[in-house]
């Protein structure tokens, strides 16, 4: 099947302050060739968010808006986005600055080249930098992706990664539930048991973290919620 356009969905909470720019990025990144759609998904956002999201979509055609009228979390917009999504691939891409369109080409490569049907990008695994931050936040990634692959029987290394591309067509195959970020763990599951297993790749991205102060998040709420949906949706299928 020949893949000729790529949509990013970008869900969004109170990001008035980098939404512009993330979208200039996506906007400007190398596609390899692919024709672009931007799904931007306010999920509720009290700040400016919106204001900024409808003037971006007015001066490009390319970019589709989707409002939530209440906060629901992260699932519940990007279940929103990929219902709007067109692409013959669909790429998740957060509103903040921690995750570089620069990597683009690395998660899109395995698709073109005809080898996968699943990308997931990793923070993990040599991208070309990474800022450091939290000790406790890398060991609890890892003892999370570590009880993923244990149910899934994958060797990610990144499973709460945000960048993960889809062909569109294994989305289709695929109900989520999750309205936080349990979307990871939800979404990993999922994937790992369709029948027949799809082709699932893992590249190295850099990585730009956000301190707490910068409007981080995820807590250690959804540590245990993560736990929670690994047990649910490997075992309780």
């Amino acid at each position: 099947m020949t893949l000729s356009r790529l949509s990013v969905v970008i869900p969004c909470y109170n990001e008035e302050k980098t939404l512009e720019e993330i979208v200039a990025r996506v906007r400007g990144a190398d596609r390899c060739g692919l024709d672009l759609e931007i799904v931007i998904v306010d999920d509720g956002s009290r700040d400016g968010s919106v204001a900024v999201m409808k003037a971006l979509a007015q001066r490009h055609p390319e970019i589709v808006v989707v409002e939530h009228g209440v906060n629901r979390g992260k699932g519940a917009a990007l279940r929103s986005g990929f219902e709007r999504a067109s692409g013959d691939i669909v790429l998740v891409q957060d509103a903040d600055l921690e995750y570089s369109p620069t990597d683009y080409p690395r998660l899109l490569g395995p698709f073109l080249d005809g080898r996968a049907d699943v990308v997931f990008g990793s923070r993990f695994k040599g991208g070309e930098e990474t800022r450091v931050l939290y000790f406790w936040h890398s060991i609890g990634n890892q003892v999370l992706t570590l009880a993923s692959n244990m149910f899934t029987d994958l060797n990610l290394t990144d499973m709460e990664t945000c960048y993960k591309a889809f062909r569109r067509e294994i989305l289709s195959q695929i109900t989520l539930v999750e309205d936080r970020f349990g979307f990871e763990p939800e979404i990993t599951a999922k994937v790992a048991h369709l029948a027949p297993r799809p082709r699932i790749y893992e590249v190295g991205i850099s990585y730009s973290g956000r301190t707490y102060e910068d409007g981080k998040k995820i807590g250690w709420r959804d540590g245990v919620r993560a736990l929670y949906c690994i047990l649910r949706y490997n075992l309780w299928r």
